[in-house]
């Protein structure tokens, strides 16, 4: 009776998917090994009869706060400049708050317009325009002097070549001209003419 009432027990069990104390045992004898890794390395290989998932990420969030730690609702993790101006929503009444609630409210107004000018200003594409030129001025003229000694030599060059071809243009000879010396002066001319003399026939 006993053993048909166990039978009839663990088939109704296993039709209404409740866990099975086998089962069960199986689960908890295994281990998990879940690793994050980032960029490309290389998922470690499970060892033994563990699983190893890996989770992987991008490089860039390797030394980053996790995603979960990031954001909170606590205000000790709100930055000093949101608290400044959440102070400054919170107490914006009264004088030179431009509000009309307080007295004095009604004053501020003038300075408020005047902060918004200035906002716009440094805000406005006429100004990005003009920084965007005047980056483009420093490039340039950071380069100026380079290629300017650049061109200096260049022509220095050239004009160094044209000279040496002049001069070597000018003490080269023509063709077919025979190049003489200066005529000999003294004892040495009497000589060379009386040799040209006898040579001559006479008449």
């Amino acid at each position: 009776m006993n053993l048909r009432l166990s039978l009839a027990l663990s088939s109704a069990a296993i039709a209404l998917g409740l866990p099975c104390p086998a089962l069960a045992q199986d689960e908890q004898n295994e281990k998990v090994n879940m690793v994050i890794v980032y960029g490309d390395d290389d998922c470690p290989e499970p060892e033994g009869g563990e699983i190893t998932v890996c989770a992987r990420k991008a490089e860039n969030e390797r030394y980053r706060i996790p995603e979960t730690l990031r954001t909170s609702d606590s205000p000790e993790n709100v930055a000093w400049t949101q608290r400044v101006e959440s102070y400054e929503m919170v107490g914006a009444f009264g004088t030179l708050s431009c509000d009309p609630a307080g007295a004095g409210g009604s004053t501020g107004c003038t300075q408020q317009m005047i902060n918004a000018a200035y906002a716009d200003r440094a805000e406005g594409s006429d100004v990005r325009f003009s920084q965007l030129i005047e980056a483009a001025r420093a490039e340039r003229l950071s380069t100026i002097d380079a290629d300017a000694a650049a061109e200096q030599a260049r022509v220095e060059q050239i004009e160094r070549e044209y000279m040496e071809r002049l001069e070597r243009e000018r003490n080269e000879s023509l063709p077919g001209e025979v190049e003489s010396g200066p005529p000999p002066i003294g004892p040495e001319a009497n000589d060379e003419e009386a040799e040209s003399g006898a040579d001559q026939p006479p008449e």
